[in-house]
Order: structure tokens, then C-alpha cells, then sequence
């Protein structure tokens, strides 16, 4: 991607920017990161857009416009507006129990106390609803979370930060229901397979594939022509690579074992986690929700419905750090709602952030992120490749500086 605007028409001071490639350069020279993208857009213009590093530090690959980037959980949003377009069309409401959809989940129970070799549950005293997945508010939680005896159990049915070899998605969500909840649904926020779950909806509802649905009603209308679910031969070279941080040194170390099933087709299409896709890519699923669900032409959502999923969702009006189960997640708590798929800010004081009220946003386990302002009509987005997010403070210290640049 390339600026299309001077920085200073749209209200950023030009000088103010470059302070965000001098940050973030620091953290591949001193080898925590092998390269990385940012994209800064307001008022739909692109007032900066860079590049450093490299896509593959082994090979000598640079980081170029066009790498194609694993994004993980920032595949989530993509699922949500996939079903939120169906809910449009009038196919279900979202307060419909899923078991109508998918019969595994009617029969649900919930970890009451006990180990994983012996756990003791009791039934739910409200079924999963349609929102409660698109909330993170049914119970269900990641494998890789390690805070709760659930988190073990669904460690030892061989999902942590993947699947079984050979199950596909409706095995999975079979598999799921099973598994104790970690609370009563609609009580508490978790991060969780919810999403993956939701994809399984779409399939049911629309009677298509998981990525035959996204493909034809989401990246084919928004000409999102890289985003897919697997890289082929002809494009390897453009993947990124994959790094952990060295335990002893935190330098980014190349982690093939995880990166290789970005290679070859899925069993497994994952909603909550399964995209590939490109900076340019993703900045025009950006643009279609900072346009209200229209770009170039394409509408995807109407206005009100984006309005919707970008409404605090959470019981009581409540924040993440009231209803958080903890572990490992995409955002800070306090001040944080969340939506119909996406963190919201419902006020910037209590995380002491640059954020507006009613910004959403998200990010993927490889440390990518996005964010969308339609106060400041600004939206922005950071792709790297190391696992887990958690390993820097990189998505805060870019909302400093893009922020601090903010000049109008």
C-alpha cells in the first residue's frame, strides 16, 4: 500500500508520524520482531503507510506491500459480519438458541468444581444463544489458555492452538459441546472457539461452506482478491514467516511446526482464526465498516446493523474488567466493552489510552491488530508475525503514536 494523502490535509502532523517507523524500527534492529506493515487512514485516505524488515529474516525476504500475513483472530470480525448478514436477511434472531442449528449444543453443562481427571458439572440455567457467541459470552473457552480446569479439558481432546488431524468444523463444534462450560452462558466474558462455532452457524443457516460463504458475500463484493484460507505454491514466497520469542533473550525465533498449515488446505475452516490475508486487504474491510457497510458500491451491511455490532453487548452494560474470565486475550480490560465481534471503548480514562469512546477493534494471535474511529473518521492497522500478542506492547504504544500525531 502506498499514502494517498498528505498527512497534513487530513489533520496529522507529518514530523508527529515518522516517530511510528523510528519506534517500531527499534524493535526489529534489536531483533524482537523480523519485520513488520502499518497502515494509517483517515477520512478513507491513506496518510501512512510503511514497511521494515522482513517477511522472512531467514531467507532475506523483505517485508514488501503485498506480503500475505497469518491474522489469526482478526479473522473473527470477518465470521461476525458473515453472520450478521444472514441475521439481516432475516434467517435467525440473536436470541435464538443455537441448538436449533446445531442439536449438540441443547444438552450443555457447566464445570462446577473438581480436576480435569474428575470434574463434577451442573446444567445450564440458559441455553447458548445466537448473541452469546458473537459476544464471547457462551462459556466456551481456547485450549491454550491454561487459567481453568476446562482450558485442560479441552487440552486433552487435542484443542489447543489447533484441531485434530481430520476434524472438520462441524466434528469440532460436536466435539465442543461436549466439553464443560467454563460459566452459566450470558453471565461472564471469555475468549473462546465461540467464533469458530458461529462459522458452523453460517454453514448451517446458508447451507454453503464456511469459505464459500465468506468468498462469494464478503471478499469477492469487497475485492479482497488475497484473502483466502491457505497459501499455494505460487505464493509461498509471499508469507510471512513465523516467530516465538527466545525464552532467554526474547529475540523472535523462526516456529515452523505452527506455520507449515498455513501451506496446504484446512480441514478445518476456522472463524475464529483460520484468514490469510494482505494490508491492502484488510484495509478495505476497515473502510466498509467505517462507511457504515458500503465500499465502492458494495454494500455488505446496512448502516444500522454496523451500528449494532459496535454497541456495547455485554450484561449490564458492563465492562471486560468486570466480566472477564482473564487469560489470554486480544485487548486491555478496563473501560473495554465488547460487540458483535469486535472490542469497543466504551471510555478511554480507565485503560489510559489516546482511544475515542465507540473505537472497535481487535487483533490475531501473531501480534497483528486494527482499530476503526469513526469520531476521528480514522482507521488503523499493524501486521507482524510473532506469537503470542501478549510478548510486547506494541498495539498500545502504535495508538500513542498515531494519536499523538493528531493535530487538527
Amino acid at each position: 500500500m502506498e499514502r494517498t494523502v498528505d498527512p497534513a490535509e487530513v489533520g496529522f502532523d507529518p514530523a508527529r508520524l515518522t516517530r511510528i517507523d523510528q519506534h517500531f524500527a527499534r524493535y526489529v534492529d534489536e531483533g524482537l520482531l523480523a519485520g513488520w506493515q502499518i497502515v494509517v487512514t483517515r477520512r478513507g485516505q491513506v496518510a501512512h503507510a510503511s514497511t521494515y524488515g522482513n517477511r522472512d529474516r531467514e531467507a532475506g525476504l523483505p517485508v514488501e506491500a503485498d506480503t500475505l500475513w497469518r491474522i489469526y483472530s482478526m479473522t473473527k470480525p470477518i465470521t461476525s459480519v458473515a453472520a450478521m448478514m444472514l441475521w439481516e436477511e432475516g434467517a435467525f434472531e440473536l436470541t435464538d438458541e443455537v441448538s436449533r442449528w446445531i442439536p449438540a449444543f441443547a444438552d450443555v453443562r457447566v464445570y462446577d468444581k473438581g480436576s480435569a481427571q474428575r470434574p463434577f458439572t451442573v446444567p445450564t440455567t440458559e441455553p447458548i444463544r445466537i448473541w452469546h457467541l458473537l459476544t464471547h459470552t457462551a462459556g466456551l473457552t481456547y485450549g491454550f489458555m491454561y487459567t481453568h480446569v476446562a482450558d485442560a479439558l479441552y487440552r486433552a481432546a487435542g484443542y489447543e492452538w489447533s484441531t485434530p488431524p481430520g476434524v472438520d468444523l462441524a466434528q469440532a463444534c460436536e466435539r465442543w459441546a461436549s466439553l464443560p462450560l467454563l460459566f452459566q452462558p450470558g453471565s461472564r466474558w471469555g475468549y473462546s472457539v465461540a467464533t469458530d462455532v458461529l462459522g458452523r452457524l453460517v454453514e448451517v443457516v446458508s447451507g454453503q461452506s464456511l469459505d464459500e460463504f465468506v468468498a462469494d458475500r464478503i471478499l469477492s463484493p469487497l475485492k479482497m482478491s488475497d484473502t483466502r484460507w491457505w497459501v499455494d505454491a505460487a505464493d509461498a514466497d509471499r508469507l510471512a514467516a513465523l516467530y516465538l520469542p527466545d525464552p532467554a533473550t526474547g529475540r523472535a525465533v523462526r516456529e515452523d511446526r505452527l506455520s507449515a498449515g498455513a501451506r496446504r488446505r484446512p480441514t478445518i475452516f476456522s472463524g475464529g482464526g483460520g484468514l490469510i490475508s494482505t494490508a491492502a486487504d484488510y484495509h478495505r474491510f476497515t473502510q466498509m465498516l467505517l462507511r457504515g457497510g458500503e465500499l465502492d458500491g458494495a454494500r455488505v451491511l446496512g448502516s444500522r446493523t454496523v451500528r449494532l455490532m459496535t454497541a456495547n453487548h455485554l450484561p449490564g452494560g458492563l465492562d471486560l474488567g468486570q466480566l472477564s474470565t482473564g487469560g489470554f486475550a486480544e485487548s486491555t480490560f478496563d473501560g473495554v466493552g465488547f460487540g458483535l465481534g469486535f472490542g469497543i471503548v466504551l471510555d478511554p480514562v480507565p485503560g489510559r489510552t489516546h482511544a475515542s469512546r465507540g473505537e472497535y477493534f481487535w487483533g490475531g494471535a501473531a501480534s497483528t491488530a486494527f482499530w476503526v474511529d469513526p469520531e476521528e473518521e480514522l482507521t488503523a492497522m499493524l501486521f507482524t508475525q510473532l506469537l503470542p500478542s501478549s510478548t510486547h506492547p506494541i498495539r498500545p504504544q502504535l495508538r500513542q503514536l498515531v494519536y499523538s500525531a493528531l493535530v487538527d
